[in-house]
């Protein structure tokens, strides 16, 4: 967490926010959480400005007019609002030449800047190995099973995790997607029928951009870029709701383990 609906929701309202903004100065306060040194990141970001703000799975790309960009991932806990209050969990904070500013908290620290030059960017996205964009037109139902078919003998819930799978999806979304679909997190991808895939793939489609326009979903410390809840948690149907019962049929939501992680579905929706 924050999961693809979340970092784009950032991502969107940032463009809206500080997108042609000059940076007069940045004041960093835990230099661990920028992975480049410190002086020349204070140098190179001062009088830059903010040409666009883009994301790649869970990471958001600020691209500086000076020809460098900041690749941020929030992890756990990070928040980057603007004009946001300045606590004791604020870590650095963008000052812009008209007074507003953006500041990133973390209070697991978890997170990370890092500055790479917008030439190097595409080499620096192979190394990562991310898995094709779900929402972008690339991601066709031909794809999804060409990669499903090289990935028989995993488990569905945790490849729809695996980021070198699928780009952007974590617990929260893949508990919600395989309820949609109604497959049980724990099959075997070779176990699963060609409708089966389907809608998988459907679920993908619908589930994302539903959490987009919803803001995301507001578990623990996610905020927006305007420090605004999102409110998806309304529509989750299994997401932590273990012991509860299913909206749809009142089975009990079971809870399972499967490896560091839990996963929890609808033991009759789900087969």
């Amino acid at each position: 967490m924050p999961e693809l609906p979340e970092v784009e929701t950032i991502k969107r309202q940032l463009n809206r926010e500080i997108k042609d903004k000059k940076i007069e100065k940045v004041k960093v306060n835990l230099p661990k959480l920028v992975r480049y040194p410190l002086a020349k990141f204070e140098k190179l970001v001062k009088g830059a400005i903010i040409k666009n703000v883009n994301r790649r799975a869970k990471l958001l790309i600020v691209e500086l007019s000076n020809g460098y960009v900041l690749v941020v991932h929030l992890k756990l806990t990070g928040q980057l609002i603007f004009n946001g209050e300045i606590g004791k969990h604020t870590h650095l904070v963008y000052y812009f030449t008209d007074g507003s500013f953006l500041v990133h908290n973390d209070l697991r620290q978890f997170g990370f800047v890092k500055v790479i030059s917008k030439a190097k960017l595409d080499e620096f996205f192979k190394k990562e190995k991310f898995g094709p964009e779900p929402l972008s037109r690339e991601f066709t139902l031909k794809v999804f099973k060409k990669y499903s078919e090289k990935r028989k003998r995993s488990k569905i819930k945790p490849l729809l995790m695996d980021q070198s799978f699928i780009s952007g999806i974590g617990n929260l979304y893949a508990d919600e997607i395989l309820f949609k679909a109604g497959v049980r997190p724990d099959r075997i991808v070779d176990s699963l029928k060609s409708l089966e895939v389907k809608k998988i793939y459907q679920a993908i489609l619908k589930i994302l951009p539903l959490a987009i326009s919803r803001g995301g979903s507001s578990i623990d410390t996610y905020r927006d870029a305007r420090g605004k809840k999102g409110n998806y948690l309304s529509l989750i149907k299994v997401y932590q709701r273990g012991g509860n019962p299913c909206f749809v049929c009142k089975s009990k939501i079971k809870r399972i383990k499967m490896g560091s992680r839990s996963a929890h579905f609808c033991p009759k929706c789900q087969k």
